[in-house]
C-alpha cells in the first residue's frame, strides 16, 4: 500500500461524504478508492469511516487522523515545491469557479499574461452565477461576490462591486427618464435577476445619503446570469442594474445611459476563496495572487464614485 496515496484519497473521500465523489475527483476507479481506505484502517486497526448505503461519515479516530493527514500531505507538498521552486515554474490542472460577467469582462481577457507567467497551469474555467460547493465539487478556487457566509474556506478579499443603473436610449425614449426610485415601481420595466439556488427574484435597493428604499420592478423577463442579465439590457428590454465595470464602456458608447445618478446601491466585497487544505498548493497560490494583483489594479474594482456620463 502507497501510504500517501491511501492518505490522499481517505483525505478525499472526507472532503467529498462520498467514495464515488473522492473516485470521480481523482480518477480512480471507485474499487481502488475502497481498497485503499480499508487497507489504511487495517494497518492502523482503527475504524476511520462509518460507512451506509447513503452516507459516509468520519469516525471520531477519523477525524483526528484526517487533521493529521491533512498536516502531512501538506508538508509534503511544500518540501517537494520548495525544492522545485528554482527550477520549475508550478505546474498542473487547476479547477476554477467563477461569475460568467466577471470570466468574460475581465478573467478571460488577461489570462494571457497568467499562461505566459505560469505555462505548465491548465485550467479548467467554470463561468456561472451559481455557488458552488468548493470541496464538494472539486473547485480549487473561486471569486465572489457578496459578504461571504460562515464557512472553512479561506477567503481573501481583492476589491468591490459598484453597482449602477442603466437603459438604453430607445427605452429612455419610450418610457421616460425616472427623477426617483419610486417611480420605477409604476410606469417602468425591468429586467430581474433571480438567485440560481433559490429562485427567489432580487429586489432592486437604492441609497443617497441617509434615505435607503427598495423597489419592486415589474418586467417580462428574469435571468440568473449576469452575461445573459446584461444583453438583455443592451436589447431594450428593461433597466438593469449592473456592477460600474460591466456598464462603463457601454456608458461611453452610448448604447447604455445612466439612471437615478444620485443614488448608488450599497459596494459588495469581492473575494478569491479556496478550501483550506488548498493553501500550500503552488498552483492555487500563483493564481491568488495573481487574481488579487489583477484585481487591486483594476479601476473598475475600488472604493471610487462610479463614472458619470457626459451631460
Amino acid at each position: 500500500m502507497n501510504k500517501l496515496q491511501a492518505m490522499e484519497v481517505f483525505v478525499q473521500v472526507v472532503d467529498t461524504g462520498s467514495f464515488t465523489k473522492a473516485a470521480e475527483q481523482m480518477q480512480l476507479p471507485k474499487a481502488s478508492v475502497s481498497t485503499l481506505v480499508l487497507a489504511l484502517e487495517n494497518a492502523l486497526a482503527v475504524k476511520l469511516l462509518h460507512r451506509t448505503t447513503r452516507h459516509v461519515s468520519v469516525t471520531s479516530d477519523g477525524a483526528v487522523y484526517y487533521e493529521r493527514c491533512l498536516r502531512i500531505l501538506g508538508d509534503v507538498r511544500d518540501a517537494e515545491e520548495s525544492l522545485s521552486r528554482n527550477r520549475a515554474s508550478p505546474s498542473g490542472r487547476l479547477r476554477i469557479d467563477v461569475a460568467s460577467g466577471v470570466a468574460n469582462e475581465i478573467l478571460i481577457p488577461a489570462l494571457p499574461d497568467f499562461f505566459a507567467r505560469y505555462p505548465d497551469i491548465m485550467l479548467d474555467l467554470g463561468c456561472g452565477d451559481r455557488a458552488v460547493d468548493l470541496i464538494e465539487e472539486g473547485v480549487d478556487c473561486a471569486i465572489r461576490g457578496g459578504d461571504l457566509p460562515d464557512s472553512t474556506l479561506i477567503a481573501r478579499r481583492v476589491g468591490v462591486l459598484h453597482f449602477v443603473t442603466a437603459a438604453t436610449p430607445a427605452y429612455i425614449a419610450r418610457y421616460g427618464r425616472p427623477a426617483h426610485p419610486s417611480e420605477l415601481a409604476a410606469g417602468h420595466i425591468g429586467v430581474n435577476y433571480f438567485s440560481s439556488k433559490t429562485g427567489k427574484v432580487y429586489d432592486w435597493d437604492f441609497q443617497r445619503g441617509d434615505d435607503a428604499l427598495v423597489v419592486k420592478l415589474a418586467g417580462q423577463l428574469a435571468v440568473n446570469d449576469s452575461t445573459a442579465y446584461k444583453n438583455a439590457g443592451l436589447a431594450g428590454l428593461g433597466i438593469i442594474q449592473l456592477p460600474s465595470y460591466s456598464t462603463d464602456p457601454h456608458v461611453l458608447d452610448g448604447s447604455l445611459e445612466l439612471l437615478l445618478e444620485d443614488w448608488t446601491s450599497s459596494p459588495l466585497p469581492v473575494h478569491v476563496v479556496y478550501p483550506q487544505n488548498r493553501h500550500l498548493s503552488a498552483k492555487v497560490r500563483v493564481f491568488v495572487e495573481w487574481v488579487a494583483d489583477l484585481f487591486l489594479s483594476h479601476p473598475g474594482f475600488q472604493l471610487k464614485a462610479p463614472l458619470r456620463q457626459a451631460a
